[in-house]
């Protein structure tokens, strides 16, 4: 029976009913996890400490690093689970979840072993100077030297569980974890609790990570007899099919995550060279945008498990239908952001800090990254579909392109021409071109599939 509901929901209900089931949730959770980053940065600025700020900044790459794992064993094993799925091999979409699962305990634990032997070095290349050098690595201690695991696990679960169709779920145990954090920062945070500052927004992530990864272990349990995913050491396997399988797709998903990383690290360190008002109110700026790009890519990576089963079951006039839903619903909404933004700048920074100079550097920094927000929609799909599809190869070199050629370049450029202000727009360069190359690629990618040719 649960096979069956399955099959409904990816081969027979309408279009816009299944990207809604599939995508909504993710988007929600999405959201939330955005919500649940925004809260260190506010209730931090509720210090009104720009060091403090400046911390949680500065920590942000290495955070971002987290999803390199994510990626690998999180869009990786989803994608296999689904195209499995919808090729009716059961046995591959168990041997896979294990997989994915296993290795993602071992590299979350060996990311905190790593970062906690070379703490001192890493806070270097974050650009942590004397001033923001302690708070930075408190709450590293705890998002990152003891929470890797947590945060990571909590994560590639919900990728697989919403690779099954079931993206209520998913997004129900990221946002438990969530909302337990926005409701822990303030008593951890502010002077009114323990007032741990920046350490105790750390606290909060690492203790909300700890209850998602229950809230999925009891999930598991309860549906052990209905779900295709599976925890079982007995399930995991080392075999040829299994590891090209996931790692063909998540291993360009994780280096596409490195370079954001690296794009990010290159970005504070040009911001913090201009002291750590520009760093927060940088933080501040980049969180906001957060916001819509979440959404984008909540939406892109919801609808990933109708896309992957309708193509590996060879419904390709549905796969088709879906992505164009998608573009017809998120571009508009996209748009409309990006003016609020433009509009609205400097009272959504002055939300998070009411200090002038910080307020007067992230309006401009603010309205640089919104430009490229509409753009971010075709971006970000083209990304998804290479992934559903299981052209790892191709969402590399899109990765490529975007940031080595295209974003870091432009931050140098733009540093020098523009000191400081110029590095905002250096994103949004790279969106505008990016978004021409996807809407090519996917252009090439339906026609080759209407004509019958491999991909």
């Amino acid at each position: 029976m649960e096979v069956n509901q399955k099959a409904v929901l990816f081969e027979q209900t309408p279009i816009p009913r299944a990207v809604a089931q599939l995508a909504v949730p993710t988007v929600l959770s999405s959201l939330v996890m955005v919500m649940y980053n925004m809260a260190d940065t506010y209730f931090v600025g509720m210090i009104n400490n720009p060091v403090q700020n400046a911390a949680v900044a500065l920590a942000a790459p290495v955070l971002l690093a987290f999803n390199a794992v994510n990626n690998l064993f999180g869009v990786g094993s989803s994608s296999m689970m689904s195209r499995a799925l919808g090729s009716r091999d059961y046995e591959l979409v168990r041997r896979s979840s294990a997989f994915g699962f296993y290795c993602s305990v071992f590299c979350g634990a060996l990311f905190s072993l790593l970062c906690t032997l070379f703490a001192g070095n890493l806070l270097g290349i974050l650009g942590a100077d004397e001033t923001t050098w302690e708070p930075t690595r408190a709450y590293l201690r705890w998002t990152v030297m003891c929470g890797a695991v947590p945060a990571i696990l909590n994560v590639v679960i919900a990728y697989m569980v919403r690779s099954e169709g079931a993206a209520l779920h998913a997004s129900v145990g990221t946002m438990s974890g969530c909302i337990l954090n926005m409701i822990l920062d303030p008593v951890f945070i502010l002077p009114g609790g323990l007032n741990m500052g920046a350490a105790g927004a750390g606290l909060a992530t690492f203790l909300s990570n700890c209850a998602a990864c229950l809230y999925f272990f009891v999930l598991l349990y309860v549906r052990r007899k209905s779900t295709f995913v599976c925890i079982s050491p007995r399930k995991f396997s080392l075999k040829r099919n299994v590891i090209a399988g996931v790692c063909g797709v998540g291993i360009p998903a994780s280096i596409q995550n490195l370079l954001n990383v690296t794009g990010m690290t290159i970005l504070n360190n040009f911001t913090s060279s201009y002291g750590a008002n520009a760093v927060a109110a940088m933080g501040i700026s980049y969180k906001i945008y957060m916001v819509p790009m979440q959404v984008a890519l909540g939406y892109t990576q919801g609808i990933m498990p109708l896309v992957s089963y309708n193509y590996s079951s060879g419904n390709h006039r549905r796969m088709k239908q879906a992505v164009f839903f998608v573009i017809q619903t998120l571009l508009p909404f996209l748009l409309l952001v990006s003016l609020g933004y433009w509009l609205g700048a400097g009272a959504l920074v002055r939300a998070f800090m009411e200090q002038e100079e910080v307020i007067a550097y992230g309006t401009r920094f603010l309205r640089g990254f919104c430009l490229g927000i509409p753009f971010l929609c075709m971006d970000f799909l083209t990304v998804g579909v290479f992934q559903a599809l299981g052209l790892g190869k191709n969402a590399l070199a899109f990765a490529v392109l975007r940031k080595i050629i295209l974003e870091i370049p432009a931050l140098y450029t733009l540093n020098c021409l523009f000191p400081l202000y110029g590095l905002s727009y250096a994103q949004t360069t790279a969106e505008v071109i990016m978004s021409c190359t996807a809407l090519f690629m996917l252009t090439r990618i339906f026609r080759r599939l209407a004509e019958g040719k491999k991909l």
